[in-house]
């Protein structure tokens, strides 16, 4: 019964409007009904009121008329719960145009801002991403449509050298925008709009700057083949990480700071694994790993520094199997130096 009432669920998934039957079928069969139900009424009152004129002393004959007022009054009640139906069904068919209108705008929401995504200039592409945000929170159905296609436009190649041949004017201040317009989506978990429950996929991308302080990532977020460079900072510094995956893998820090200074990983699997830090700084100050498994496995430590001062295990593991360390400073804290190191 339960696979029945899901089956039947799903298949009515974007559906407004109800299933109604030809009004060729309803007519016929709504008069029959309501002649065989006046006839049961009429002769369901005349049997009462023949077996009440029997009980009176002398007996009476039966008065049609009351038997006709008993039969027009039911009928009448009827006739009032079908109107209240037929209503009601009016009211089905209203609301299933609203949706559809609804469905109809949001869409054309979505191409409008995909479009301005892919415009040429700058102005037109910070456009679409604002109005990108605002149709993800408006639209719960398909906000995780709208984070990917976020995330998306994060993972296509990008040049931030301004001297390079592949360097587009303005998108370090559009990738910039989108950063900030996810981090405040991710400040307060329990708002309605919050986005932190949906899965972030960075995978591949670039990022030469970026403020994800105080974040809360309740989803699966993926920076596998991701590379952090230079100069400025890209910081988690507070962040919450509470899902079962949050994957670095294959990750290159290759200058700049990345912070995690004071981030949170609970009960997460963290995957550092044959990730490459070339230079720059990577900061685990006082990040707190609480039930989690966190994995350096097959990392190269060739250059730049690493500190992990203050930081806290509380049930967790850290795992350096394969890892290489050459010209890497690291600050360990509290953390088990591996003996490679």
């Amino acid at each position: 019964m339960a696979v029945s009432l899901r089956r039947d669920r799903e298949a009515l998934r974007g559906r407004y409007t109800p299933n109604l039957w030809p009004v060729w079928i309803v007519a016929p069969v709504a008069l029959i009904a309501a002649g065989v139900l006046g006839w049961v009424i009429y002769h369901y009152a005349y049997d009462h009121f023949a077996q009440a004129a029997a009980d009176q002393k002398p007996s009476k004959p039966v008065d049609i008329n009351d038997v006709l007022k008993a039969t027009v009054t039911a009928l009448t009640l009827v006739g009032a719960v079908l109107a209240g139906l037929y209503a009601y069904r009016k009211q089905l068919l209203a609301e299933g145009d609203a949706h559809r209108a609804d469905a109809s705008q949001l869409a054309d929401r979505y191409t409008t801002a995909a479009e301005q995504l892919g415009h040429d200039q700058a102005a037109v592409r910070l456009a679409g991403v604002y109005a990108l945000a605002r149709l993800a929170d408006d639209w719960t159905e398909q906000r995780q449509v709208c984070v990917d296609v976020l995330c998306a436009y994060l993972r296509m190649p990008y040049e931030p050298d301004p001297t390079a041949s592949g360097h587009k004017e303005g998108e370090r201040e559009v990738r910039q925008t989108i950063i900030q317009v996810i981090r405040d989506h991710l400040q307060q978990p329990d708002t309605p709009t919050a986005w932190c429950k949906y899965k972030f996929d960075f995978s591949g991308a670039v990022f030469d700057r970026g403020n994800f302080t105080k974040s809360h990532f309740q989803g699966k977020v993926y920076f596998s083949g991701a590379t952090f460079s230079g100069p400025d900072m890209v910081n988690f510094s507070g962040s919450t990480f509470s899902s079962d995956e949050v994957n670095f893998h294959s990750t290159t820090f290759s200058g700049g700071m990345v912070s995690f200074d004071g981030a949170l990983f609970r009960g997460a699997g963290v995957y550092f694994s044959q990730a490459a830090f070339d230079s720059g700084m990577v900061v685990f100050d006082d990040t707190i790993f609480s039930g989690s498994r966190v994995f350096f496995d097959g990392a190269l430590f060739h250059g730049g520094e690493v500190t992990f001062e203050d930081a806290t295990l509380s049930d967790s593991t850290v795992y350096f199997n394969g890892a290489s360390f050459r010209g890497t400073t690291f600050h360990w804290g509290p953390l088990p130096v591996p003996a490679d190191a």
